[in-house]
């Protein structure tokens, strides 16, 4: 059975590798700024690890033997393998490249979300990006189990073990058909819409958008139909228009109307969100996600602060 050599050390290939392209150890000495006698000693060393000469050593300098010709190459190609191996590890953790995994609730249509995954896109464009839709208590155990980064939840449900950071709300809207009576008003309140039939769409907001339409028509002692679709929300948007029932929907899902169907802001109702991740989470690609995104929100808090003096 053969022996197991040992791997040389990174530094005897450099000195190795300075050594031939100057013919001289004095001159590689001088080139890398260490001393003769351990470029010396290192070659030395390297030699007796590989078991065969690599340089012919003459008064005049250095010249590689047939074996030291053959070595060139490979150490070339080691140290290239380590220098782009540092330079990818650097990238990645500088934030440049890497993966950013984001959990949603809804749809990315709201100012604030869209552009601040535009900020970071267009400074960080070597950063995969992965969107991950679902529920709320789904991506806070994928957020513990570092399967998601960073996820944008509504700012009402409970996070423990997690940081949360308020960052914008959306307006909740009613959307009907084109020819629905309630169809020629500007806003409605929740009293105007007893006695109608609901559907709400299979989104991670489903839970928080019925829990608020019963609780609010239960205050003015209405108990809400709501009909179960096994389908998505552009679907449900055909049942709306075909006059099937009303759908209550977050301002992000509002925009998807198309021809048939209204929407109408429901008075003085919003939902506020947030955004949830680990105290832990070390992914230096989502570090610079979560430093844009707080300077945005304190942006945003100066400019609302502004607009009330």
């Amino acid at each position: 059975m053969a022996r197991r050599r040992n791997f040389p050390e990174l530094r005897h290939l450099r000195y190795f590798l300075e050594s031939a392209k100057n013919g001289s150890f004095r001159k590689a000495s001088n080139s890398i700024g260490i001393q003769e006698s351990t470029i010396s000693r290192c070659i030395r060393d390297l030699e007796d690890q590989l078991g065969v000469s690599l340089f012919q050593r003459t008064n005049g300098g250095v010249r590689l033997t047939v074996a030291g010709e053959r070595f060139r190459g490979k150490a070339q190609a080691i140290l290239k393998q380590v220098d782009d191996g540092l330079s990818d590890v650097s990238l990645t953790g500088c934030g440049v490249e890497g993966l950013l995994r984001i959990g949603l609730v809804a749809p990315i249509a709201s100012s604030f979300l869209k552009d601040l995954l535009g900020e970071f896109s267009t400074n960080h464009e070597g950063v995969q990006i992965e969107l991950v839709e679902g529920d709320p208590t789904t991506h806070i155990k994928a957020i513990r189990d570092f399967d998601l980064d960073i996820a944008f939840i509504t700012d009402t449900f409970p996070c423990c073990e997690c940081d949360s950071m308020p960052l914008w709300s959306e307006r909740i809207y009613t959307i009907l058909p084109q020819d629905h009576p309630l169809s020629n008003r500007a806003e409605l309140s929740w009293p105007d819409l007893t006695r109608e039939i609901f559907f709400i769409a299979e989104t991670g907001l489903r839970q928080e958008l019925h829990g608020l339409l019963t609780k609010r028509l239960a205050e003015v002692g209405y108990r809400p139909t709501v009909l179960a679709q096994n389908v998505g929300c552009d679907n449900l948007l055909t049942l709306v228009a075909i006059g099937r029932g009303i759908l209550l929907a977050t301002e992000s899902m509002a925009e998807r109307c198309s021809l048939g169907i209204v929407q109408r802001l429901i008075s003085d109702e919003v939902i506020p969100f947030a955004a949830v991740w680990s105290p832990r989470n070390d992914n230096p690609a989502f570090r610079r996600f979560l430093s844009i995104a707080k300077a945005r929100r304190s942006r945003k808090t100066e400019l609302n602060a502004s607009q009330d003096q």
